[in-house]
């Protein structure tokens, strides 16, 4: 089949590589050309301007936007609409929420275009690995990119239909809900474990755990390699980040009433991973001292 890959950041750039090493033709863009001249040396074919991505298509045409969540997204399928025809399908493979999948679903309708949600995870291993993808949206542009799908996915169960628009990105910001939680308890064992008498060998426990024990995973694989790296982790700040996937679970928890204490609590952790001196650790303190006389740290001790 042939493709437009629209954005060639960390992933995109890859599933434009896995895609060319399967047997597609992939157009691709980048508001950095010289990012998709280099590419083009892999077998892409790199186009300067966005609107010549359908230019170079034959209809139905694909559009796969992975494109940062926000203006960026929405700003590349503002300038493609008006260039595209009735029967083109639009992918989304981001991190957008799902409530902006239904609204794209319903405009697009009027125009025949068929719109797709994709959730895609793999990170920076999916070239070699595959990527696992849950898409939602039209089921006939899901059946005519499946040859796509079949081909950015690892072998066997890779990739499959969730349901509607927003299905897909529903589904993906539950998975990283859930990855926020088996990420937070790796580090809290492992802290816990470093903070012990012995001098524990943290990536060959990681190694072990990942041999026969009910908490192996590939999460735990990469614990292994970074503790290879770095035992002490001496040389990472941490300051974690969140990209959005976590808080909109958690918002939807609330809003079907499902306890996640969990997951919620991770988020949270996340946040409290940019504070080096909070104010309600100092008043902690404060009302310790105040009422049973407890010691005090001064500024700076």
């Amino acid at each position: 089949m042939e493709i437009a890959m629209v954005g060639l950041g960390r992933m995109g750039a890859n599933m434009a590589r896995r895609l060319v090493r399967g047997g597609h033709r992939v157009v691709v863009w980048n508001r950095t050309y010289a990012k998709a001249e280099e590419l083009g040396a892999e077998g892409v074919e790199p186009v300067r301007e966005l609107s010549q991505v359908v230019a170079e298509l034959a209809p139905p045409r694909v559009i796969w936007l992975m494109l940062p969540y926000g203006a960026p997204t929405q700003d590349a399928i503002d300038e493609l609409v008006p260039l595209l025809a009735e029967g083109d399908i639009l992918v989304d493979g981001g991190n957008s929420p799902f409530q902006l999948d239904i609204e794209r679903g319903a405009a697009l309708a009027p125009y025949g275009i068929r719109y797709l949600d994709a959730g895609t995870s793999g990170g920076v291993w999916g070239l070699d690995i595959g990527y696992c993808l849950m898409v939602g949206g039209e089921r006939s542009a899901f059946d005519h990119i499946e040859p796509i799908l079949a081909t950015l996915g690892p072998p066997g169960h890779g990739y499959d239909y969730m349901g509607g628009h927003g299905s897909g990105h529903f589904v993906k910001m539950v998975h990283n809900g859930i990855e926020y939680g088996l990420m937070q308890a790796y580090a809290e064992g492992f802290e816990l474990l470093e903070a012990t008498q012995w001098d524990l060998d943290l990536a060959a426990i990681a190694d072990l755990w990942n041999n026969g024990s009910v908490v192996r995973s590939w999460l735990l694989e990469l614990a292994a390699d970074a503790l290879r790296k770095d035992p002490g982790l001496e040389s990472i700040s941490g300051y974690v980040e969140d990209t959005g996937e976590g808080r909109w679970t958690v918002e939807q928890a609330i809003a079907h009433s499902v306890p996640l204490p969990v997951i919620t609590a991770s988020l949270f952790m996340r946040f409290r991973s940019r504070q080096d001196d909070t104010f309600s650790g100092k008043l902690l303190a404060a009302l310790r001292n105040e009422f049973g006389g407890h010691a005090v740290r001064e500024k700076g001790e």
